[in-house]
């Protein structure tokens, strides 16, 4: 009688929790070098860059994933991170929440698993960019990228993304006391859903890079 052998799906915010947990209390960890799919841009989160830009990330993304699929390297789409800044180098970022959403700067990434690579990337974009020529120039900005954060101070924050200001300030103190400087922008993991998770009940990931 022939067996049928369920191939593995590799899910990134399960095998490796040291990158997608993260506890209320500031601490902080070591991360190695990851390749991501990133794209960056500059405007208000509601507005059509931001959602023009997570169109063509995710349809990149899941064209990376059904690519790996069909070589038997099948994956979970990671979570969603970004990093916020405004213009005018770390030495301003203090005024951020000060800043207009039309002056937000930002760098939306997705981790990759260490068996997608870079022909997967330029396949997938240019299957997007065949199916849905209109996001062609927003395609052209997306990018394959080595990133290392190194060292890194992390919270949870449980709640409304309008209500982090607490966590950050906690956060920032931690840095403080610990001696550290911030050398990394304000960067942002979504573990909820926001589709499928009460408003106060989000869980996101609070990160920066430090020394």
């Amino acid at each position: 009688m022939e067996t049928l052998t369920m191939l593995s799906k590799l899910d990134l915010a399960k095998s490796d929790k040291n990158y997608y947990h993260a506890k209320l209390t500031p601490e902080v960890r070591d991360y190695d070098s990851y390749y991501y799919l990133s794209i960056e841009g500059k405007g208000s989160p509601d507005g059509d860059p931001f959602l023009q830009a997570m169109e063509a990330l995710y349809g990149t993304a899941y064209g990376m994933k059904f690519l790996c699929k069909g070589e038997d390297n099948d994956f979970v789409v990671p979570k969603m991170e970004c990093y916020w800044f405004i213009e005018g180098g770390q030495e301003v970022q203090h005024k951020f929440a000060e800043a207009a959403k039309s002056e937000w700067c930002w760098k939306i990434v997705i981790r990759m698993p260490d068996f997608v690579e870079s022909h997967h990337f330029f396949q997938a974009a240019g299957q997007l960019t065949s199916k849905k020529p209109e996001l062609s120039l927003v395609i052209d900005q997306l990018k394959f990228e080595l990133i290392n954060e190194g060292k890194c101070a992390q919270t949870l924050h449980i709640g409304s993304w309008d209500r982090e200001e607490p966590s950050i300030e906690k956060l920032h103190g931690f840095i403080r006391k610990e001696g550290l400087e911030i050398i990394g922008y304000h960067k942002e993991i979504y573990i909820s859903d926001p589709r499928r998770v009460a408003e106060e009940k989000k869980k996101t990931i609070l990160r920066y890079q430090v020394r």
